[in-house]
């Protein structure tokens, strides 16, 4: 390859000017006036120094004021011998009313850089008379007072649903209760929540199911996911879930709910100056949903079983035991159900064993539409008698297994062989009265008749009686 002289000198002055002029991109975000009256806009700008602006994920979303356009803006400058260069784009909001509001701290991706802002307290106070008009001194020229703006409806894509995860349960069997608002990727219309902690607790009293026992979910706070439904994607807002338990076999039936937003309508004219959105408010209503309760089948522990789908988990020391030894058995009821109110097995009353009263640990999962976990009972027990016997004997469990509609029993596996000497009889002998008791059986118990006993009686009474005459005389007479 040839290169000529004036080709070298030429690469050589581009290699040192790029060596002078790269830079490492810088990019930030800051904050606009933050006291602004009514007819004012609020800012946000990203700025970008040393590189192009190539993206910038989503500018904020502000209660209270809506989004009005952006603006951009480039710059240049070359100072001894670098060059410098900025870029920025401004997001102005104008404010749909007079008051207080709260920008949240918020993150933005600039050109995949992570650019964050500590947020703001933006204060929008009223109108100085016709001040603002003039300020304004294109107003007039491009007709847009907003007091004759005339704003027009967006329909909706969304709707505002109560719903459960089953129809038909039995008594005891649990079902999920989710309140939630969807909007549909492809909604056009713009929509806030209004007091929704207000709303959800009106909402709240007047669907909750009674004559249930409930395990809340804890939804402290409302976060977007992405679901899709009826191959339709939609922005879901859960804003509360429960899992209720039927205490009785009546039917659940559950209103029909409302919840307000605030939806804004948009001007018909749309311009830069003037004011292109206007608050309203739409209240969307759910649907009534019923959920019918079951009997379970007839059962001699009906009223008293868990409802659910459960195996049983246990752990024992060790299956060689010794009489008068103490050894650890454990054993836990997991999976679906209501975990809270499972209680521990009702043992046979039997002598080869003493157990002793456990102590208890419950573990409670709430998943995204159900109630699982585990209870565990800690059990400390003494072998009494030599032998082999089956554990299975004295800890088993019914309930009735919703997966195949019937009552079943978890039952221990374990099978124990006890060594030693059997401790009833030690037991009996540490508590023999004795002396007594022992002569009980040699004692005749022919009656007699109290008659033949009576001079037997006045003749013992007259005895002891002169004894103590004599002794009483003999210290008389003892001489002081």
């Amino acid at each position: 390859m040839n290169i000529t002289i004036k080709s070298l000198f030429f690469l050589v002055l581009m290699s040192i000017f790029t060596s002078r002029t790269t830079q490492a991109q810088e990019v930030q975000i800051e904050i606009g006036k933050t006291e602004i009256n009514e007819n004012e806009t609020f800012q946000i700008i990203i700025k970008l120094q040393n590189a192009r602006l190539s993206k910038h994920s989503p500018f904020p979303e502000i209660p209270g004021l809506v989004q009005q356009g952006t603006s951009s803006t480039k710059t240049t400058s070359y100072v001894n011998g670098q060059l410098t260069s900025f870029e920025s784009v401004t997001q102005n909001y104008k404010p749909t009313r007079k008051g207080t509001f709260v920008l949240a701290p918020f993150s933005m991706e600039i050109n995949d850089i992570a650019a964050r802002s500590p947020g703001a307290t933006i204060k929008v106070t009223a109108s100085a008379g016709n001040a603002s008009q003039k300020s304004d001194p294109f107003s007039n020229f491009w007709g847009n007072d907003s007091n004759n703006a005339e704003f027009v409806d967006v329909q909706e894509d969304a709707f505002f649903a109560v719903t459960t995860n089953k129809k038909n349960v039995y008594v005891g069997e649990g079902f999920t209760l989710s309140i939630s608002f969807y909007i549909s990727l492809k909604n056009r219309a713009r929509m806030e929540f209004d007091k929704i902690s207000d709303q959800l607790g009106d909402i709240l009293k007047k669907v909750k199911p009674q004559n249930c026992w409930e395990e809340n979910y804890g939804i402290d706070k409302i976060n977007p996911e992405y679901v899709t439904i009826n191959n339709k994607q939609y922005t879901q807002y859960r804003m509360y879930q429960a899992t209720f338990f039927p205490l009785n076999a009546e039917d659940i039936k559950i209103p029909s709910a409302g919840l307000r937003m605030i939806k804004y309508k948009v001007a018909k004219n749309p311009s830069f100056f003037g004011r292109n959105m206007q608050e309203d408010y739409k209240t969307f209503y759910s649907k009534a949903v019923n959920v019918k309760v079951k009997e379970l089948p007839p059962h001699p522990l009906s009223a008293q079983v868990n409802v659910g789908d459960f195996k049983l988990i246990e752990k024992l020391d060790k299956s060689m035991m010794e009489t008068g030894k103490s050894y650890n058995y454990q054993y836990a009821i997991s999976g679906e159900g209501n975990i809270a109110s499972i209680n521990e097995i009702e043992i046979p009353k039997q002598s080869n064993f003493d157990f002793f009263p456990p102590s208890t640990n419950t573990n409670i999962n709430r998943g995204r539409n159900t109630i699982s976990g585990s209870k565990t009972f800690s059990y400390q027990l003494q072998p009494r008698e030599p032998g082999e016997f089956d554990l299975g004997d004295y800890f088993n469990w019914v309930y009735f297994n919703t997966e195949t509609g019937s009552y079943d029993t978890l039952r221990s596996q374990y099978t124990v062989q006890i060594t030693g000497e059997s401790k009833k009889n030690a037991e009996i002998a540490s508590n023999n009265p004795g002396g007594f008791y022992d002569k009980i059986s040699d004692e005749s118990n022919k009656l007699s008749s109290l008659g033949s006993r009576t001079w037997l009686n006045i003749t013992f009474n007259i005895s002891l009686l002169l004894v103590l005459l004599v002794s009483a005389f003999m210290v008389w007479k003892k001489p002081s």
